[in-house]
């Protein structure tokens, strides 16, 4: 039986929008899982502010190593909830394939993306090893952080639910002035 991709639908949260750039079929001689491609968007900013996506299926290297979502936001973009907003944003889809728990992994030493997990309702089980034999490994990475998410226990997203968040300023956590509207320059 082949595959079925859902439409995704419109995913947004204020000033950010997750629009799908492609589907990746699944392929089994290499080990690959479906998986849906998305690239960031921020509402008054010309192009591309990252990249998320969302692999369907539940298989060691999945559930152990790789993580069901991945995500990345340019550099000059950080620092506003972008990538737990975009996380949130696509739990529905997530949901619709059967996916829970969910599962996002990190490297020890990534303190924003462990938060991005934290944030977005994570919760951190371990630190695995990561097999000799893994792509990760080969690469030179030699753990990864497992964050659970229990999407039956997790409501729906609300955007703007992270207006007043923290974020990371150097080696310590600050509060994030609530906002009125999502612009440019916000926080969040």
């Amino acid at each position: 039986m082949a595959f079925v991709f859902f439409t995704p639908g419109t995913l947004r949260d204020g000033d950010l929008e997750l629009r799908l750039r492609h589907t990746a079929a699944p392929d089994d001689e290499l080990g690959w899982a479906p998986a849906y491609m998305f690239d960031m968007f921020r509402k008054g900013f010309e192009g591309r502010i990252g990249a998320i996506d969302l692999r369907i299926g539940n298989t060691p290297g999945i559930v152990l190593y790789g993580g069901h979502i991945g995500y990345s936001v340019n550099e000059e973009h950080r620092g506003h909830r972008y990538a737990a907003r975009a996380v949130r944003l696509l739990f529905p889809l997530a949901r619709r394939h059967e996916i829970n728990p969910l599962w996002i992994t990190c490297n020890p030493d990534n303190w924003a993306s462990r938060r991005t997990c934290e944030i977005a309702g994570g919760e951190l089980v371990e630190i695995v090893d990561l097999p000799p034999d893994n792509d990760m490994y080969i690469d030179g990475e030699r753990w990864k952080c497992r964050y659970r998410f229990n999407l039956d226990r997790m409501g729906d997203y609300t955007p703007g639910q992270f207006k007043n968040e923290c974020r990371i300023v150097g080696d310590i956590l600050a509060p994030v002035e609530p906002m009125d509207e999502y612009g440019p320059d916000s926080e969040i």
